[in-house]
């Protein structure tokens, strides 16, 4: 059984300051689902290159009721600058104690953050899941279509 919640399994609850002041996750919920994107550090190539991606799509994530949300354990300053460096337009939020990152299964070698993707329903589930490699990344027409799939199954 893994350490982390999977597909079917109620998503822990959190609370994390972000760029766009606290994030409650089972508040954010109530709006639609939301995939938390767990990524190791702002301003690196790999991730500015994938927070951008999604950045170019939040509008096809919001066709399909899906918020964004960033997370990693850099301080929320580090996160501002970053996000309006990229003009990202969803929050990222600070996980510094790391337990949001340790409670998802996204934290990895030396307590840094790992690239992890959950998307968790309105019903406050795990609806699906990815870990990536370090240097690798799902591109947001990939997101896209896990979500339309999962979509149409329910």
């Amino acid at each position: 059984m893994p350490r982390w919640p999977d597909v079917g399994d109620l998503a822990p609850d959190f609370t994390l300051p972000s760029t766009e002041g606290p994030f409650h996750l089972h508040e954010r919920l109530r709006e639609g689902a939301v995939l938390l994107v767990f990524y190791p550090k702002d301003g690196t190539l790999v991730c500015t290159r994938q927070l951008c991606n999604y950045r170019d799509h939040v509008s096809e994530f919001e066709d399909l009721g899906v918020a964004l949300a960033g997370v990693n354990h850099d301080s929320v300053a580090s996160h501002e600058a970053f996000a309006e460096k990229l003009k990202l337009g969803f929050p990222l939020c600070s996980d510094a104690e790391r337990t949001v990152c340790h409670a998802y299964g996204a934290l990895g070698e030396i307590w840094k953050a790992r690239r992890v993707l959950v998307l968790v329903g309105e019903d406050g589930r795990v609806w699906w899941r990815h870990a990536e490699l370090r240097l690798f990344r799902r591109s947001a027409d990939e997101l896209l279509d896990v979500i339309r799939e999962l979509r149409a199954g329910r």
